[in-house]
């Protein structure tokens, strides 16, 4: 089969691999119909070499059919499948707490890390991806959501990653009827965010350097501001003097502003993997500048949730900041199971509510993915969201 394999920083290519067999009672194969790029995947392909494997298969946003079943895993052949981008038993004592992204049965505990994930590097398992043109799901008795086939398959693929992370961000987040949310960063995620914060009755900010990010967002009820020095104090006018109520950081390590973040992670990306690892591991490499101006803007008593990805171990924190304005940190994986019911009828409903026909801004052929990412990381083209058609 063709799959997209990660070969280094910013290279990715598209190679001949073999096929995925079952190798357990409760897994299946999917033939993959749509794969997304995450945001997620540009870390893998900036900052987190150090952690892959040239030939690792990348990708963590797959739908598709069941072409073959395990006979415990609860599927047919021919059922269609949105495939969570945790891998989850369902049944542990993490599970049994909705944390599915904890779960203690696919912990990488090598690694001291959480529930395995798709695609995602040896600190996640490196458990093969679904950029590519079949899948082999594990504890498929429990991770892969069935769904109909009325609807095109963006209208059901996001239930992988971005509309629960997005969900779980604004939960997290506290807010509802009246209540004020900033949403820092307008990607795949913050989109969502800021539609979801809609959705439930807050108003919402969202900020992005970005116009088209900006445009697309503001076609959803979100007023949207420019990533400038002024931003906060804007949306501290907006709002009485106070700051909103909460703030979803949806941008994560390789923030702009940020630039002694910026050159650790470019020194990095020249030292060998046996040095680079651990440095990773043991030091404050992130690019905080989002972090630290959702802990500057919110409002004191009010909630930060985290939804970018932050991967420095002694990132530097504003405490004393923080502990003044009673501030309240949530954040993590997304327990993408938690949230399936609450969201399948809001994707499946013909009016859209979350603007789901309106964030899909390239549909490729997986042959076309090196392009894409480049495209994605370097914002061009009104790039926002790539869909890669593994049958195409």
């Amino acid at each position: 089969m063709k799959a997209v394999t990660w070969q280094g920083k910013r290279s990715v290519s598209v190679d001949t691999v073999p096929d995925p067999v079952l190798e357990q009672d409760n897994d299946v194969i999917i033939e993959v119909t749509s794969t997304a790029i995450c945001g997620s995947d540009l870390h893998l392909y900036e900052v987190l070499g150090p952690f892959m494997d040239p030939g690792d298969i990348i990708g963590h946003e797959p739908m598709g059919r069941v072409v073959e079943a395990g006979p415990t895993s609860g599927l047919s052949v021919g059922d269609r499948v949105v495939v969570p981008f945790t891998i989850a038993c369902g049944s542990c004592w993490m599970c049994d707490r909705r944390l599915y992204s904890q779960c203690e049965t696919t912990q990488v505990t090598e690694q001291g890390n959480g529930a395995r994930l798709f695609g995602y590097s040896r600190l996640y398992g490196s458990v093969p991806g679904g950029q590519a043109q079949y899948l082999r799901v594990p504890h498929a008795n429990f991770g892969p959501v069935k769904v109909g086939e009325e609807l095109p398959d963006h209208r059901y693929l996001f239930l992988s990653d971005v509309l629960p992370t997005a969900w779980q961000g604004v939960r997290y987040a506290g807010v509802g009827p009246g209540d004020t949310l900033a949403v820092f960063g307008l990607g795949p995620i913050g989109q969502m965010a800021a539609r979801i914060g809609v959705h439930l009755g807050a108003r919402v900010f969202g900020i992005d350097p970005v116009a088209e990010r900006r445009d697309m967002a503001a076609r959803h009820g979100v007023e949207v501001l420019d990533f400038t020095a002024e931003t906060n104090a804007e949306i501290r006018d907006a709002t009485g003097g106070r700051g909103p109520d909460a703030v979803v950081d949806a941008v994560g390590m390789e923030a702009h502003g940020s630039p002694v973040g910026k050159a650790a992670h470019t020194a990095v990306g020249f030292l060998p993997d046996a040095l680079a690892r651990p440095l990773m591991e043991h030091a404050g490499l992130d690019r905080l500048a989002a972090l630290h101006s959702s802990i500057d803007l919110v409002r004191r008593g009010g909630t930060v949730s985290l939804s970018g990805v932050y991967g420095g171990e002694a990132s530097p924190m504003p405490l004393l900041t923080m502990f003044d304005k009673q501030i309240q940190l949530r954040m993590g994986q997304a327990n993408v199971r938690a949230w399936i019911d609450d969201l399948l009828p809001l994707v499946e409903d013909p009016a859209d509510p979350l603007g789901v026909d309106d964030l899909v801004t390239h549909r490729l052929p997986l042959d076309d993915a090196p392009g894409a990412y480049e495209m994605f990381q370097d914002k061009t083209d009104g790039c926002i969201k790539v869909v890669l058609d593994p049958q195409a």
